[in-house]
């Protein structure tokens, strides 16, 4: 009686795959079987990244940058903090570059929610103002890192990889101000002084908002938005709208 060949097959063993090889071993009829262990498929995911800045010429510049990196995915590019808050609902994103001048809300706005509503997502700020201007008050809002948009393409990779595994980067600039202002040594400059809701109000009446627009968009009352002005204007030694505009405008800050 023939009987039939032993069929190769994979079954899985407890990490990994064991290959049965079925092949005749000497006399009639008689098979052994022989088990050779195989290394692991690895399981490849990529980190999903979303780009919200303002600039489409911008989005598509590092959306093509990115895509050159095997590790990355580009799963999204918006000037829309909805849009990025609705992705992020559907657990579609890993990290963020978010840009702080935006069209509809400030890169402040959408750190904050992203920070009450989605703790595990890294959010990198990607920012047309030097690190003087916004890095030491959007590190201590929550972001996990801040660089300038002219930053070298491997400065930008490492901090997307060094995020990605729930690491801050800092960069030398960044550090030198925290050191300095550790130190004692850092001029703080008064907007750097500023609360989290006071940064947001202070971009918004930099941008030209009035309180009933402000209060309508951070969806406060505009008593609170009056308090909130006020303690800016203090801390900053500021009398009126257009000094705080004339601040923002002498530190590039809008």
């Amino acid at each position: 009686m023939n009987l039939p060949a032993a069929p190769d097959k994979l079954i899985p063993a407890c990490r990994h795959w064991e290959r049965y090889e079925g092949h005749k071993a000497g006399g009639r009829g008689t098979y052994k079987t022989k088990m050779i262990s195989m290394k692991p498929t690895r399981v490849f995911s990529p980190v999903r990244i979303a780009i919200v800045d303002d600039h489409e010429i911008v989005r598509r510049g590092f959306r093509e940058l990115l895509a050159e990196e095997d590790d990355f995915d580009v799963v999204l590019d918006t000037p829309s903090g909805s849009v990025l808050m609705e992705a992020l609902r559907n657990d579609q994103c890993d990290i963020v570059l978010l840009d702080i001048s935006l069209p509809e809300e400030s890169g402040v706005d959408i750190l904050r929610a992203v920070r009450q509503r989605f703790e595990s997502v890294g959010v990198l700020i990607l920012s047309g103002f030097p690190e003087d201007r916004y890095a030491l008050p959007m590190i201590r809002n929550g972001a996990d890192g801040y660089l300038c948009k002219d930053c070298e393409k491997e400065d930008l990779i490492t901090a997307i990889r060094s995020v990605a595994r729930g690491q801050r980067y800092i960069s030398a600039k960044t550090a030198e101000l925290l050191a300095r202002e550790v130190a004692g040594e850092q001029d703080s400059q008064p907007h750097q002084q500023l609360s989290e809701r006071e940064l947001q109000v202070f971009l918004r009446l930099a941008q030209g908002a009035n309180v009933s627009t402000i209060a309508d968009t951070l969806h406060l009352s505009t008593k609170t938005i009056s308090t909130y002005r006020s303690r800016l204007m203090e801390k900053m030694g500021l009398t009126s709208n257009a000094e705080l505009a004339a601040y923002a405008a002498r530190h590039g800050l809008a």
